[in-house]
């Protein structure tokens, strides 16, 4: 056993540190595919002073150091690096402090998701982060990934239900910033740079978060259009009709719904045989006014044309019917095998011509692919999925993202929706950041890290030439 290990074991002790040969293989990989790697050791401590000895250990020793979470990215930000120790964050899982009255939630960063939901929930109020890992992400994963989902179009990304974190840096320095204000303007708002740094430049282990009132009135639809542009005229009808009430605008083109029903045997209330298909969904707090505007909405786009069918819920099974289709992609590599799965940001505007360009180009390259595409437009947010079956498990890769992310590249897109950079789009940050950002990116990190132990390999570490850093 390295000496390393030894130190680890003497200092933390066995409970909190796991040897390399004795840990478990779900902490080897994360959601993204790579091919698993043991860890040199896996260290799981049970609160902020655990987190910062294991940090200062493996900084004196210069030792790579890869934080965990719920492991449910699919950008490999929390993929073990050669060499290095695994630190999971899964035992900082107490919700500390819940007031209604002042709007906030203090838990440790291994809190899941849907933990805290059902806190807020039984408060009677909202945390607005939610997305389908919901069951297994914890917040500190969402944060070091300011997580996107179903209510950005409302609440925004993870990082503005962000009030105040604590942050243990790469030498064990632990930085408490828990603001609980909504309004600080004292200094720099340090959160921010933690916040998306896919931990990069420290690893959070506490956070506040912003809490929302309760909207008990919904309405759900499920709405069937022919074209892109006609989602787009909906999106835009639907802001200015419903407002602050308009909460999830979730569009599928046919390559997702219809192959996705068909493979997972799910409901489908309008069928598959349609162009596209939208989920519309608002909610408020007084259920006739919702109701009213949301029956309106659809009234005037009906006679506008824009709508070729629709179905509105009626009850809780119904809404989860709608949400059925939309919630499948975690069954991709069951019912499509290996995939190589893209989370791209584009001009509202060019939307439709970028899914037709994508799904040409890869017809072009590969006739019998799969290119499925569907995403939270609203928010700029297209989802694709790609498999090719004449490749087998041997996919295309390089080829596939060379064509979708150059084509995102040229279309003034991003590489990077919601699911950050990790490993796997680290060669493609320059389509979307520029040399001077890419620089300025590696200059805190190297303020911050100076050894370069966090998760060394991710994101933005190492990218910057020696000449840009300087700049």
């Amino acid at each position: 056993m390295p000496q390393f290990v030894e130190t680890l074991l003497q200092t933390l002790g066995p409970d909190v540190v796991t040897p390399g040969a004795d840990v478990p293989v779900q902490y080897h990989a994360d959601w993204a595919g790579l091919d698993p790697v043991r860890p040199l050791a896996l260290i799981r401590p049970r609160n902020t002073d655990e987190v910062a000895t294991a940090l200062r250990l493996c900084n004196d020793a210069e030792v790579a150091v890869v934080p965990q979470g719920g492991l449910t990215g699919i950008s490999g930000a929390a993929h073990p690096a050669p060499g290095g120790v695994v630190l999971s964050l899964e035992r900082l899982n107490r919700i500390e402090r819940l007031d209604a009255s002042a709007g906030i939630m203090i838990c440790g960063a291994g809190v899941v998701l849907e933990q805290a939901q059902a806190a807020a929930a039984a408060a009677d109020m909202l945390l607005a982060i939610d997305i389908g890992a919901r069951g297994s992400c914890q917040l500190g994963g969402l944060i070091a990934t300011n997580a996107g989902g179903h209510n950005v179009l409302r609440y925004g990304m993870t990082r503005d239900q962000v009030l105040g974190l604590q942050v243990v840096l790469a030498d064990g320095t632990v930085l408490d910033d828990m603001n609980t204000l909504v309004k600080n303007n004292a200094g720099l708002d340090l959160r921010q740079l933690f916040i998306g740094s896919e931990g990069l430049l420290g690893v959070v282990t506490t956070c506040v978060l912003r809490l929302h009132p309760a909207t008990p009135a919904r309405e759900t639809a499920l709405i069937a259009c022919s074209s892109t542009s006609d989602a787009i005229h909906i999106l835009a009808r639907a802001r200015r009709d419903l407002g602050p009430m308009l909460s999830a605008f979730e569009v599928m083109w046919d390559s997702f719904h219809a192959t996705m029903a068909a493979r997972c045997d799910v409901p489908m209330p309008l069928g598959t045989d349609h162009p596209l298909l939208l989920i519309l969904e608002a909610t408020g707090s007084r259920t006739e006014l919702v109701r009213a505007s949301f029956e309106g909405l659809l009234e005037a786009c009906y006679e506008e044309g824009l709508i070729r069918d629709a179905v509105l819920a009626a009850s809780g099974r119904e809404e989860a019917d709608i949400w059925a289709v939309r919630e499948t992609p975690a069954e991709y590599s069951t019912v499509l095998g290996p995939v190589i799965p893209f989370d791209i940001g584009l001009p509202t505007d060019r939307m439709a011509e970028a899914v037709e360009a994508i799904e040409t180009a890869l017809r072009a390259g590969w006739p019998d692919v799969h290119a499925l595409s569907y995403g939270h437009i609203g928010d700029n947010n297209l989802h694709l999925v790609v498999n090719v079956p004449s490749a087998g498990t041997d996919q295309p890769e390089a080829e596939v993202k060379a064509a979708v992310y150059g084509l995102v590249r040229d279309m003034g897109g991003t590489i990077s929706a919601e699911h950050g950079i990790g490993r796997i789009k680290r060669d493609y940050l320059h389509y979307s950041r520029n040399p001077v950002q890419i620089a300025l990116m590696q200059r805190l990190k190297d303020s911050l890290d100076p050894k370069g132990i966090l998760n060394p390999g991710a994101g933005f570490a190492g990218l910057a030439k020696p000449g840009d850093r300087a700049a």
